[in-house]
Order: C-alpha cells, then structure tokens, then sequence
C-alpha cells in the first residue's frame, strides 16, 4: 500500500469516529443535513456525516419544572403568594421528539409562564378560604389546561403540584389565632364531655348503692313482717279456746299484786293453769 492509499485510509477512519453518535436510553436525536430534518436517531450507535449533518439531543424522562412563586389578587382581595410544581416528559416517538423541538420553542420556559398564567385564572375566581380547602380542584384544573394546550407540543404532562398558598402575614397571623383558638375551644368541649362522663358514673354508681340500701331495707321490713306474721298465726293456733283460761290467770295476777288470799277450789282448771305456771303439778286425792 502506498503512502497515498495509507493517507485515504487514514481520512476515511478520521472522518467515520468523527461521525460516531452514541443515544443514550434516556434521549432520543434529530438528525438534520444542512438545516434540514433528515432521521430519527434511537438509542444505541447512530452514525452522521460530519460537517454536513447534526444531531439535536432530546430528554425523554420525567422532568420537572417549578412555576416560581407570584402573588395573586384572590376574589376576596387577598394577594396571596401562591408556587406550583409540573411534572411532565417529552414522549419518545419520532413525532412527538419532532414536535418538542419544532413546534414550540424551548417547552420548558412555556409550561411554567402557562403555569403561572392559568394559576391565576383559576385562584383569581376564589376566595383565599375556598383557594386552601380546594386544593385538590386546582391541582386538577391546572393539569387539565397544561394538557390541552400542550398536545401539540409533544409532551406529556404527568401532573401538577400546588406547593403553597399563603395568605399576607397579617391575615395569617390572624387566621393562627383563629386555629387556636378553635382548638382550645375543642379541647374544653372534649374535658367538659370527660368530666361529664366521670359524675354520670358516680352518679350512677350512688344510685346503685342507694337502690341496694332500699332494696336491704325492704327485704328486712318483709322479714320483720312474716316473724309477725308467724306469730300471729300461731297465737291464733294455740291460744284460741283457752281466752276463759287467760283471763282467769290475769285476774290471779292483780290479786295477788296486793297480797290477797284467795280461795281456789280444788280440781278446777284454774288450779292447773297456776300449777303449770309454777312448775307444779298436783297431787291426785286416792279415791275414798
């Protein structure tokens, strides 16, 4: 080989490394020959004429953009500072890699001034209360707008953040003491139920007792009343018949009181009861 044909070999080697392009599987590339679009480049090794084609890296992973925080007059004239957060990916087909570069100019910068514009559309209709209990409707909304009005662009918009919505600090500090106050005021109403829960049971803990008092009280008085009973009846069983009996003892009684002699004839019934009464018994008369 000749000094010629080791100076082309040479030149062809220079210029093919020159032209090596390696795609990484996080981009896609945009080959254009003299200005104009000429192929797709995926991932793995492409190769490009130099001087004559370029290749324009593109990003196909999730990205985020932050839409800086702004103030925005609330329909309660509020100025609240409000900061959102988008996330969104170019899509990795050709047609979507060619409209992120050809049909919009630097995407990024116009999702967050889409961002920004579409905040205060939306929070400019609510009021600063509705705005922080709402959250959820404006993350929503936000999304549905960026999506609409970016289908051209060859994105995807993955979703949207509301990062903060805060009030002036006067309004703040005001709406701080409102919490607490709220709070404190709950914890009153929960020590007042506790404490209300603790006499109800020593109230019903008393009544139980009272009831087990009277219920005590019942069962002696009934236990009382059958004793009574129990002796009536049986006053009534063994000492029917015998009042002639009873009374003769009571008259030997006041007699005797004063020392009286009293004369008994022998062999009456009368005789008998006193002898009982004294533990004696009398002697039986033999038969004449």
């Amino acid at each position: 080989m000749g000094p010629m044909m080791t100076v082309i070999a040479g030149v062809v080697l220079f210029i093919f490394f020159l032209g090596i392009r390696i795609v990484r599987p996080t981009h896609r590339g945009l080959i254009e020959r003299l200005g104009k679009y000429n192929r797709f480049a995926n991932y793995g090794f492409n190769w490009i004429v130099p001087i004559i084609d370029n290749m324009y890296m593109v990003n196909v992973t999730e990205q985020m953009v932050d839409a800086d925080p702004q103030e925005i007059i609330t329909n309660d004239n509020l100025n609240a500072t409000v900061d959102a957060q988008v996330y969104f990916k170019v899509k990795a087909d050709e047609e979507s890699v060619k409209s992120s570069q050809y049909h919009v100019n630097d995407y990024q910068s116009q999702i967050v001034n889409l961002a920004r514009t579409t905040l205060r559309n939306i929070i400019g209709t609510l009021t600063l209360k509705s705005a922080n209990s709402e959250r959820g409707k404006i993350n929503n909304e936000l999304h549905k707008t960026l999506r609409e009005e970016t289908t051209t662009w060859g994105i995807e918009i993955v979703r949207t953040e509301l990062k903060q919505i805060d009030p002036p600090k006067d309004v703040q500090e005001t709406m701080n003491k409102v919490v607490k106050a709220e709070n404190e005021k709950i914890s009153a109403i929960d020590y007042a139920t506790a404490r209300e829960t603790v006499a109800d049971g020593e109230k019903r803990a008393k009544i139980k007792e009272a009831e087990g008092v009277k219920r005590a009280r019942i069962l002696q008085a009934e236990g009382e009343s059958e004793a009574i009973k129990l002796v009536n009846e049986a006053a009534e069983k063994y000492f029917v018949g015998n009042a002639q009996i009873l009374r003769k003892i009571q008259m030997v009684e006041t007699s005797l009181e004063d020392n009286a002699k009293v004369v008994i004839p022998t062999g009456t019934d009368l005789v008998n009861v006193v002898g009982e009464l004294a533990g004696i018994l009398p002697l039986k008369t033999k038969e004449k």
